[in-house]
């Protein structure tokens, strides 16, 4: 009884191992142009109920709250676009020397410069309980900034913005107006639906990576970039959470969430028509790819794994600020 009742608890962790193994299983079913057409399914009707089951979920409130948040805004978007590509480009000087290929190394540099997807960090941030709100507009943000100045078509990344973000969104307030008190008596499980669709964009992007065979490097450097990314991934992680816990900052424990997500999640979906534009018809494109090809699938698997450690952080945390009404002593509290 105590197993199932630690299944249950876990069910998300589970389902994250279980849709891995299905997708090495059978890469095809969820991959690009398969059964399951990820790049309609997921890019637009999942992207799309991601941000409705949002705008049903999210107090009207704390959505116009957010978007004044200025110091989160630019703490995320300066992190992204600054201290990334400046760390990054650390590395790549350090690296320069090492066995790893030449297009390895200008794939670190392009992936540094990648905005954050408008899924997965805005899912694993509902899921995790942060500032749910502050990642949507982050996320937005900072696809339609790249690309705006990438000579991606702005027309086209508008659009789609405002029919899988905007839109849906606007709908959800809209109906959570009208039926709130019916909602809140009713408590659906937005956070469920959330990490049902988060582990669905899981398995497609595992789908979609076990699927790719026409990407020839050398095995040790395919090796050492995904132990790269993996510590890259995680050291990121560490430094926002660290950073964003600053008192003199004025964030909350629920943009902290927020923070570790957007600011250092990647985006594969405008990631990769933008190298396509820079080295169309060069010889190691593929090559190039790999990194955010790499980075990815780390970024959400990772963050998945985190997200229960992240939540149980942010729970306890909450109940200590009660415990230390005072912001100096609540703040000594945040740097143990």
């Amino acid at each position: 009884m105590s197993l199932l009742r630690s299944a249950i608890q876990n069910w998300f962790l589970i389902g994250i191992v279980l849709v891995i193994i299905l997708a090495k299983v059978s890469p095809n079913i969820g991959a690009k142009g398969g059964f399951l057409k990820p790049e309609v399914t997921v890019k637009y009707i999942g992207v799309s109920i991601i941000f409705f089951n949002s705008g049903l979920s999210l107090k009207t409130e704390k959505l116009t709250a957010a978007l004044c948040q200025v110091n989160v805004h630019l703490f995320v978007q300066c992190f992204t676009f600054i201290v990334i590509p400046f760390l990054l480009h650390i590395v790549v000087l350090l690296l320069q020397t090492s066995p790893l290929e030449a297009h390895l190394l200008d794939g670190l540099r392009l992936l540094s410069c990648m905005p954050p997807p408008v899924s997965s960090a805005v899912l694993l941030t509902k899921a995790a309980g942060g500032n749910e709100a502050a990642a949507i507009f982050n996320s937005a943000l900072g696809s339609f900034l790249v690309g705006s100045t990438a000579h991606v078509p702005a027309s086209a990344i508008f659009l789609q913005l405002s029919s899988t973000v905007v839109l849906p969104l606007i709908l959800g307030q809209m109906l959570r107006a009208a039926y709130k008190r019916k909602l809140e008596r009713n408590r659906i499980p937005f956070g469920a639906i959330g990490s049902i669709v988060l582990l669905v964009v899981i398995y497609t992007t595992f789908c979609d990576t076990f699927s790719h065979r026409e990407i020839h490097v050398e095995e040790m450097s395919l090796v050492s970039v995904v132990m790269l990314v993996i510590v890259l991934q995680a050291g990121l992680m560490m430094l926002v959470f660290a950073v964003s816990k600053c008192s003199f900052l004025g964030l909350q424990p629920a943009d902290t969430v927020a923070l570790v997500f957007c600011c250092t999640h990647k985006s594969l979906t405008l990631g990769i028509p933008i190298i396509k534009i820079i080295f169309g018809g060069y010889d190691g494109l593929s090559v190039i790819s790999i990194p955010l090809l790499v980075y990815h699938p780390v970024q959400i698997l990772l963050g998945g794994l985190l997200v229960p450690t992240v939540k149980a952080w942010l729970i306890t945390t909450e109940r200590f600020r009660y415990m230390y009404p005072s912001r100096q002593r609540f703040a000594q509290f945040l740097q143990v």
